[in-house]
């Protein structure tokens, strides 16, 4: 590629346009010169030069499709939108020139100094302006920026003496021992503990208008002159007093009202020294929210300041600026942090910036001093953008960091068996099956292979959707380990899936005539016995189990290789036992829990990733239906109609008993109301977490040999069973359950040849809640509904826990900074690719120690 060829395509810009098209349900938006669709379809027309043949045909058949985006349905118009998503990352990483520049104390020549903005980032429209809904109707304002005092100046000292970073926060000026009391309920000790305590939130003053252009709903400021003042005590409550203001400028006139409570304030005395301050033709500053009063439009309860009469200048911490707003506790008001933190300020340029000053100036990120001093009193809103950009660059940068190159130092440190990719019982097991590899399946087989070629441990996470056949593509690695001599080791989160893996790898191993065992909880002793001895001696080849395989005494001969299932389920701790039974084993985790690429980026950044994008074949779409009460017979009957078929239902609900205080209905209560009162002509099965392992099995049995026609359980089938058979899933209070979750109980149906159909009851009005069943309704793509599960209720809520494992992050947001993931990702790698030791670069290898432990929360994520 030479300098000579057409700008790359605006990468950011085109990802922001498909993600708020995503935000906002794929309505083909409207921005203010376009149609979302119009929008891409006009960024794709032209193929950047440098792209291979291959890649200019993908862009121009891309950008082809969108023109007829309008006429998509629902799900077409996601998939489309995801598609492009993922095409244009890839083009991006095959494409971009050397995304980091690290060159320690070198700037990359035509690059933007370290911590300026480029000007042409700032003139460029936002994805949010080219996709806005609705066209611009409102009528043009003639705002300003209000004159304030500068608080912030990068060339110049920030309002006070520079400080050391670490005194205690009760030698600032003003600060003092009563009140460094008060902050350290915060956390807050040093000067440097409270630079790094960002804004939770911002309120914007800084657009300054005049009286006749005030509108409810907006914040503004303005500048006027004082009519008329009167402060007076309520005639209703003697302890409050009424503060009212009249004002005036050259556009029309106002009236303002401020309440205060308390003794102080009902005094004569403070009420005359308002009436003399405000003083008609006195000129005022005020800014708050405005809102439609009694007597016309008015700000409410709004920030008022005197100004001086010859310049007019705003000297507030409040008025006419971005105003930050913190996390307070009890008895520590927002005065005092915004105080204490201009005390601090001036300490800013003290901070060492570790980030080489090539990959500042390569992406255009601000120096930390500048990003600090602006994300707690910014200047605007674009000052607030770039220091919050470079602060989430920050956290990511350092995150990934540390995974990669805890990756590399596993890697120099660790070295595993090598094991061939092809043999006998590979090639046999190939025969038997009735049925070919997908091209992604095969994709995934070759990658766990080749990893298996290797020196060193193979530790390779592979998603599917699903139905997508990754338990398969784990048994070829497991032959791979066995025909070589060496164990295999499956686990699984839960007896359920355990006992259904192990049902599933006995009828593919015994025609290979290799012995498989079950090792649970529920294994009797004298059975347990012998197993612990056949895997001591060598002869049990492959030991299938839950949390068991990893107690003691457990103990392997040779174990090659540890397939870990669900991994997510399992604590770091539980799956760092089990890859210690072995010396260094080749390690392969699975989930059928569709993780989108930040969350995984972010818990297994140092682990090889590969997805299974792709079902098998003659596989039929779930028609998916949101029910109300009033919809039940309509269900019952298609219920009623697939078992005179032959067929089978579930109906899941999420309790095991009834909740009064819930109101909602329990797997026992409705087992017996189906029974006795709805289809008394069919078998009802029960299946729940207290039952038995034993009573388990039997009602698992009892279905899979379609002695009953019903099974109603709790979440229990959420993974696990695999019944062909089954082609209705009837899920009661939708609503109570994750998009993901859903999913998943969704996946027990459709396993087989016929259509099958997905019942989602809810008596739910919430809004919200009928949007996250929508998606349900309308998309069958495991990994958008977990994309959009993440928007709905946060990372956490996907992995199934809040205390999932997820790093503390204090600006940084998995759902909306995901461009800023992705370079930071790209910025890492290249710096473990140039050093892993980060030998070049000793400021940013201590801030990484300091960091990376801060960020995990002391968890080590595998």
């Amino acid at each position: 590629m030479t300098d000579s060829r057409r700008p790359l395509p605006d990468w950011k810009r085109l990802q922001q346009a498909l993600a708020v098209e995503a935000e906002r349900g794929f309505n083909n938006l409207k921005g203010n010169q376009h149609l979302f669709h119009e929008f891409l379809a006009l960024s794709l027309r032209e193929v950047p030069e440098g792209f291979s043949a291959a890649d200019r045909v993908r862009w121009g058949e891309m950008g082809d499709r969108f023109t007829a985006y309008p006429d998509l349905s629902f799900a077409q118009r996601q998939h489309l939108v995801a598609e492009t998503r993922r095409l244009l990352y890839q083009l991006r990483k095959n494409y971009e020139v050397d995304p980091v520049g690290i060159r320690p104390g070198v700037i990359r020549s035509g690059a933007t100094s370290p911590g300026a903005i480029s000007p042409g980032a700032s003139q460029t429209p936002s994805a949010k302006e080219a996709s806005s809904s609705g066209s611009a109707t409102s009528k043009t304002k003639k705002t300003q920026k209000p004159k304030t005092t500068a608080l912030i100046s990068p060339n110049q000292n920030l309002g006070g003496p520079a400080t050391d970073l670490e005194i205690p926060l009760t030698q600032l000026n003003g600060i003092g021992p009563k009140l460094g009391e008060k902050l350290a309920q915060l956390g807050l000790w040093t000067v440097r503990d409270l630079l790094f305590y960002y804004p939770r939130d911002y309120l914007d003053y800084a657009k300054q208008v005049n009286i006749r252009e005030l509108e409810p709903g907006e914040m503004a400021t303005l500048v006027a002159t004082v009519k008329r003042c009167n402060c007076f005590t309520s005639p209703r409550n003697r302890k409050l007093t009424i503060f009212e203001l009249t004002v005036r400028d050259a556009s029309g006139q106002l009236k303002m009202n401020r309440f205060y409570a308390g003794n102080r304030f009902a005094s004569r005395g403070w009420q005359e020294q308002q009436k003399r301050m405000y003083a008609p033709g006195v000129t005022i500053a005020a800014s708050g929210l405005v809102k439609q009063g009694k007597y016309g439009v008015t700000l409410d309860n709004p920030e008022i300041e005197v100004l001086d009469h010859s310049e007019g200048r705003i000297e507030s911490l409040k008025i006419g600026r971005v105003v930050p707003v913190y996390s307070l506790t009890e008895g520590v008001g927002a005065d005092l942090v915004r105080r204490a933190v201009i005390a601090a300020l001036p300490s800013a340029p003290r901070l060492d910036d570790a980030l080489p000053v090539g990959l500042r100036a390569k992406y255009e990120l601000l120096d930390l001093p500048e990003a600090i001093a602006q994300i707690h009193f910014p200047e605007d809103a674009n000052s607030l953008q770039a220091a919050r950009r470079r602060l989430v660059f920050d956290e990511f940068f350092y995150l990934q960091l540390g995974l990669l190159q805890r990756r590399a130092r596993q890697r120099q440190e660790q070295t595993s068996i090598v094991l061939a990719p092809t043999g006998e019982l590979i090639e046999q097991f190939y025969k038997n099956l009735p049925f070919q590899f997908t091209a992604a399946q095969q994709r995934v087989v070759n990658a766990v292979l080749h990893d298996m070629q290797q020196s060193v441990p193979m530790n390779r996470l592979v998603q599917g959707d699903v139905g997508s056949g990754k338990t398969v593509v784990a048994v070829v690695a497991l032959l791979a380990a066995i025909q070589a001599g060496y164990q295999g080791a499956f686990m699984a989160p839960t007896e359920v899936l355990a006992e259904q893996h192990y049902h599933k790898l006995v009828e593919w191993f015994n025609p290979l005539n290799l012995p498989v065992e079950l090792l649970t909880g529920s294994t009797k002793t004298a059975q347990r016995r012998e197993i612990h001895r056949q895997l001591e001696t060598g002869e049990l080849p492959l030991l299938v189990g839950t949390h068991a395989l990893i107690q003691n005494p457990v103990q392997f001969s040779k174990l090659g290789l540890a397939v870990i299932d669900e991994q997510h389920r399992f604590g770091v701790a539980q799956r760092a036992l089990l890859q210690q039974k072995g010396n260094n084993p080749h390690v392969l985790t699975m989930t059928a829990t569709p993780i989108p690429r930040t969350l995984a980026l972010t818990l297994h950044g140092d682990l090889d990733v590969s997805q299974i994008d792709e079902l098998p074949p003659g596989r039929q779409a779930i028609q998916t239906s949101v029910l109300t009460g009033d919809d039940r017979p309509q269900g019952y009957e298609l219920m009623r109609r697939e078992i005179a078929q032959g067929r089978q239902v579930y109906v899941v609900l999420p309790l095991v008993e009834e909740s009064e205080k819930l109101d909602l209905k329990s797997a026992v209560e409705e087992h017996q109301n189906l029974q006795d009162n709805v289809f008394p002509e069919f078998q009802v099965g029960l299946l729940h977490g207290r039952m038995s392992s034993a009573e388990k099995e039997a009602a698992i049995q009892g279905f899979r040999d379609r002695l009953t026609q019903l099974l109603v359980s709790t979440t229990v089938v959420e993974v696990g069973v695999d019944i062909p058979n089954a082609t209705v899933m009837l899920i009661e209070h939708a609503e109570r359950f994750g998009l993901s979750q859903l999913h998943q109980l969704r996946g027990r149906v459709g396993r087989g040849a016929s259509q099958s159909y997905c019942l989602l009851m809810s008596a739910s009005k919430s809004e919200t809640a009928q949007q996250r069943l929508k998606v349900m309704e309308q998309s069958q793509d495991g990994f958008f509904i977990s994309e959009m599960d993440m928007r709905f209720r946060g990372p956490g809520a996907v992995l199934g826990t809040r205390q999932s494992g997820l790093p503390d992050f204090a600006l940084a947001s998995l759902v909306e900074d995901q461009d800023v993931l992705e370079i930071a990702r790209s910025a890492a790698e290249k710096a473990i690719e140039k050093d892993e030791t980060l030998d070049r670069w000793p400021l940013l290898k201590a801030e990484l120690a300091h960091r990376y432990k801060r960020l995990m929360g002391g968890a080590i994520l595998t």
